[in-house]
């Protein structure tokens, strides 16, 4: 049986690989997709090619209070921070229950919410309806500190560098290829959202540094990870082999990975393992593509998992088809 999935807010990039995902899945059918500056307009016009968007299908812009009467069996929101509460809030008030994948920040820190990094965190997932999609480099953070979380003897520092893509469409420096072109721009160096939501959602200290480059889409993560005890190499590998063995979008490498060689990929990438001569000190190196792994593809792994779904369907697909 198929089910039906609304997306709000679906001009921004994150939102046009939402429609390609789900277009392209086995079990879910396109229910809505609103965009205030696409009103009107036939969606398929904007992804020539791509199958199982109905030929009639419109972008629409229902207000808040319309979405529960759209009738979704889910309902991702592809909005800004501080845009998804008034959403949720009016599904409350109609008394409505679809399931909803909040791709912002603004639930991430609600344990009311489950928060879905599917790798890490799918034991937890309990037939909540309301699930908070982990944000990109929070993602690749996570990952790439988790296999040697009991052995941290202090806080972890990740150097991230990230496409524009993941600006946003709305202009900004962030954004400006003319201002980024052999550029690369640091921002936001302290109490970043992602800082704070991998210490909470790992129970460390992690510090992070973010960056952004010239390139469009894709981003990696350096992390530098102290150590309570000395390790060997193959000590280290083998716990990230063993760790993430079972897991079809984590790919462990022995070299570090590329940034250029992630992008369109729906996977996290992980290699570059380096102690320092006391073996007391690990850098591991991390790679994915922020508009994918980091937001669209890991939705539909949510949307897989909420509704009893194999989690890669529809991920699969993609891939075949890229």
């Amino acid at each position: 049986m198929s089910k039906s999935v609304g997306i709000v807010g679906a001009r921004g990039y994150v939102g046009a690989e939402l429609i390609r995902l789900i277009a392209g899945h086995p079990h879910f059918e396109l229910a809505f997709v609103s965009s205030r500056e696409l009103v009107g307009q036939r969606v398929a016009e904007h992804f020539e090619g791509v199958r199982g968007i109905e030929p009639q299908l419109r972008y629409t812009a229902p207000s808040h209070e319309e979405l529960p009467g759209l009738g979704a069996d889910a309902v991702v929101l592809a909005l800004p921070n501080g845009k998804a509460a008034v959403c949720v809030a009016a599904f409350d008030a109609a008394g409505v229950d679809p399931v909803i994948v909040d791709l912002s920040a603004d639930y991430r820190f609600d344990d009311g919410w489950y928060y879905g990094l599917p790798e890490l965190t799918r034991t937890k997932y309990e037939g909540q309806r309301r699930i908070s999609n982990p944000g990109c480099y929070a993602t690749a953070m996570q990952l790439a500190v988790a296999p040697m979380l009991d052995a941290l003897a202090g806080p972890v520092q990740c150097f991230g560098v990230s496409g524009y893509s993941g600006a946003g469409t709305s202009p900004s420096d962030k954004n400006d290829p003319d201002k980024l072109r052999d550029n690369l721009m640091p921002y936001a160096l302290t109490n970043h959202v992602h800082e704070r939501e991998v210490t909470r959602q790992l129970g460390h200290e992690v510090q992070f540094l973010p960056h952004v480059a010239p390139h469009f889409r894709g981003l990696t993560i350096t992390a530098n990870l102290p150590l309570s005890r000395a390790f060997d190499r193959d000590e280290v590998v083998a716990r990230y082999r063993g760790r993430y063995a079972d897991e079809a979008l984590v790919e462990v490498l022995d070299e570090a990975p590329w940034v250029s060689r992630i992008a369109g990929r729906h996977h996290v990438e992980l290699g570059g393992f380096t102690l320092s001569p006391d073996g007391r000190r690990l850098v591991v190196v991390a790679t994915e593509d922020n508009l994918l792994k980091g937001a669209a593809t890991q939705a539909l792994q949510n949307l897989n998992l909420a509704f009893g779904f194999d989690e890669r369907a529809g991920i699969t697909q993609a891939e075949r088809a890229a």
